[in-house]
């Protein structure tokens, strides 16, 4: 289990490098935004914690220069700020999870092993409805009209809603059945509403419908 962390605190880095290690995972400790660009062109990494606040380039420009140069490796964000408006920018931009500093070393853990979980679980189909598909090993949703990519946790939240297509969920339920209750249902609905969106803009015939709290993958009469 490789893990990238870019860190720019230095004995915040050593002391989480250190506890990781102990747990059984090999870390690369990077301390720039850039310097994490470079160790990811010389080697693969199953998982990369990016901090935001980095000097060369900040932690929200390596995510944005991985997802554009086709590396979709999973990304966890940390961030001293825990506002809603940090988090959205993250995910916005191809963020798989986030957590907020200062953080318990066990919820770090648990989030890095849930991450790389996904990885493995997720990324052996394709799975298609109406007019999209959508490709877990990338996580290219594509449509007769257009394609774009999505982070891990829309592509899961998407496969698991082409799978139930017509069923209606709760935020509270789609937590629970695709990320086992370990997430938030907060979380889930805002990834709801991030495919409705991007179903939009590929002119998908499959739409997100909302109402009274829940959503219900639908398609659409063309």
């Amino acid at each position: 289990m490789k893990v990238l962390y870019a860190e720019d605190e230095r004995q915040l880095s050593v002391a989480v490098t250190e506890i990781l290690k102990m747990e059984g995972f090999e870390v690369t400790p990077v301390y720039d935004g850039q310097e994490a660009l470079d160790m990811l062109e010389k080697d693969y990494f199953d998982v990369v914690v990016l901090d935001i606040m980095m000097p060369k380039k900040d932690g929200i420009e390596v995510l944005e220069s991985m997802r554009r140069s086709g590396n979709y490796t999973a990304v966890l964000m940390l961030t001293a700020k825990a506002t809603v408006d940090d988090r959205i920018t993250g995910l916005s931009s191809g963020a798989d999870d986030y957590l907020a500093k200062p953080f318990a070393m066990k919820e770090l853990i648990a989030r890095l092993n849930s991450l790389i979980r996904r990885n493995s679980s997720y990324r052996h189909s394709t799975v298609k409805l109406s007019n999209i598909e959508l490709d877990s090993n990338t996580c290219e949703l594509r449509s007769d009209k257009g394609s774009l990519r999505l982070n891990n946790p829309e592509a899961e939240v998407l496969t698991f809603l082409i799978r139930h297509v017509g069923e209606v969920y709760t935020a509270e339920q789609i937590n629970e059945q695709v990320w086992q209750g370990k997430e938030s249902p907060e979380k889930a609905e805002l990834y709801v509403f991030y495919l409705k969106n991007k179903l939009r803009q590929i002119h998908s015939n499959v739409n997100v419908q909302i109402e009274n709290d829940t959503y219900r993958l639908c398609e659409e009469t063309v």
